[in-house]
């Protein structure tokens, strides 16, 4: 499956296939303008025309479980008569796996199970499993793959399966399991976690491991048998008069496995943070009241809050914006606010476990294929309230460089400056060797910024320590 992820003002006006859109033969995509259109070859087209008829299909679509898809007249960017064409609702920012929360992920392999389940009541299954199938817009998980439905044939067993088991199963239980975040894993390989380095982490234990003999360590053992191969297995398993009924059987027991695993974590290096012990109750509110008066001066389309913690600015911002991505780099926070989110039922902020200082690169054929955040998201406005003094003391990044990633985004920034006085400050230097952050002083950020910024407005909370601006890009 592809994105479409580029974000609206950096698409090229001529319609270009996407690059991630290479994998299945039967269908690419591409963006014409702000449409998001993908051509179908005759199989696919038949087998679309059989799924788009169906209940369950009508029934996913209706209640956003399935992303809005409709067919069009459109030219492709090569000039190929494709034998149908269909434009897809926009998804207004692409994500993937490594960026998701735990819960994230878990509601994503969810949402792919329980398709796939309502589809085969009407002998449809899908082709594929893999997590770059779902989105999220906000804290709703989305399908969007939807040439991956295909009429079921009769003796095959679930194509997906492998591909379930690398990209969410066993992400999942290494978070469940073993306290291991999926995020570093599934950033390392496009295809996620193969069964044989899964059985390596999980084997010990065995017997407390839920699903591990069926899903993990025979698994391994077919892949030594059949290599590679999902269709070496389903082959076998065609041969061996293989039934629905085990299909369904094998569905619902990975829905009741995937139901049943729990992240027990509860403490985290910031899992307390949104308690803001180190702000006065003035200080925070003044804090929040800046925020709100610039959020408020124009309605944006894409905001990041950088460092956005328990949400409370993302919050601010969703009032004033299409979209606010909350992004963190400790997953336990990511996943509470994802969940806080999900109760809402809101959809105009979007967690990401995100770490600024070592963020996701492009992975995949060519590095294109799953591309940087930058290359998916145009933000019209930056939150980066009190995160400078940890890229700058804790990632030992200089600040002149930190003040030109802003820049480079050429969006307004709010930005908070913990200055050399600052408690937290203090504490971050106090693990430093002598003289090694003797730049970090107001006077010398202030001065980056003039050569980088025009200061909209700026204010020294009550405390002394801190001061935030608004910020506009120089020409």
């Amino acid at each position: 499956m592809t994105d479409a992820g580029s974000p609206p003002d950096r698409a090229h006006s001529n319609p270009q296939y996407d690059a991630g859109s290479f994998r299945d033969p039967s269908s690419r995509v591409w963006r014409d303008g702000d449409h998001i259109r993908r051509g179908l070859d005759a199989t696919a087209a038949a087998d679309f025309e059989k799924v788009a008829a169906s209940r369950f299909f009508t029934a996913a679509m209706a209640d956003g479980s399935v992303v809005g898809t409709r067919t069009v007249e459109g030219a492709s960017p090569d000039g190929r008569e494709w034998a149908a064409v269909l434009e897809h609702d926009r998804i207004p920012v692409i994500t993937y796996a490594h960026e998701w929360s735990f819960s994230m992920l878990q509601d994503a392999a969810l949402l792919t199970l329980r398709l796939v389940r309502a589809a085969i009541d009407e002998d449809i299954t899908t082709k594929d499993a893999t997590a770059y199938n779902v989105q999220f817009v906000g804290a709703r998980p989305v399908f969007i793959d939807v040439p991956s439905f295909e009429p079921y044939r009769a003796g095959e067993a679930w194509w997906g399966y492998r591909q379930f088991c690398q990209m969410f199963l066993f992400p999942l239980m290494f978070t469940a399991y073993k306290d291991l975040p999926h995020q570093p894993w599934m950033r390392g390989a496009v295809d996620g976690i193969t069964p044989e380095h899964a059985r390596r982490v999980l084997e010990g234990r065995r017997a407390g491991h839920k699903g591990f003999l069926s899903h993990v360590w025979l698994h391994a053992k077919a892949d030594a048998k059949f290599t590679d191969s999902s269709a070496d297995t389903v082959d076998e398993m065609k041969k061996a008069g293989y039934k629905k009924e085990l299909y369904v059987a094998t569905i619902d027991r990975l829905l009741k496995l995937v139901e049943g695993l729990e992240w027990g974590r509860s403490e985290s290096t910031w899992g307390d943070y949104s308690q803001r012990g180190h702000y006065q109750s003035k200080e925070l509110l003044l804090k929040a009241d800046f925020v709100r008066r610039v959020v408020g001066q124009t309605h944006r389309g894409q905001v990041w809050d950088i460092g956005a913690n328990d949400g409370m600015f993302s919050r601010i911002a969703a009032d004033h914006s299409d979209m606010v991505l909350a992004m963190d780099a400790d997953d336990l926070v990511v996943d509470r606010l994802y969940r806080e989110l999900r109760a809402d039922g809101t959809t105009g902020i979007l967690p990401m476990y995100t770490n600024f200082a070592d963020p996701s690169p492009g992975i995949g054929w060519n590095g294109t294929e799953r591309p940087p955040l930058p290359a998916r998201s145009q933000p019209d406005l930056v939150l980066a309230l009190a995160v400078i003094h940890h890229l700058a003391l804790t990632h030992n990044v200089p600040t002149a460089a930190i003040l030109d990633n802003f820049a480079s985004l050429d969006s307004e920034v709010v930005l908070e400056i913990p200055t050399e006085n600052d408690q937290m400050v203090k504490t971050l230097m106090r693990h430093k060797r002598a003289g090694t952050h003797d730049a970090y002083t107001l006077e010398a950020i202030e001065s980056q910024i003039a050569d980088r910024f025009e200061a909209r407005s700026r204010e020294e909370l009550p405390g002394g320590s801190r001061v935030i601006f608004h910020l506009t890009p120089r020409e």
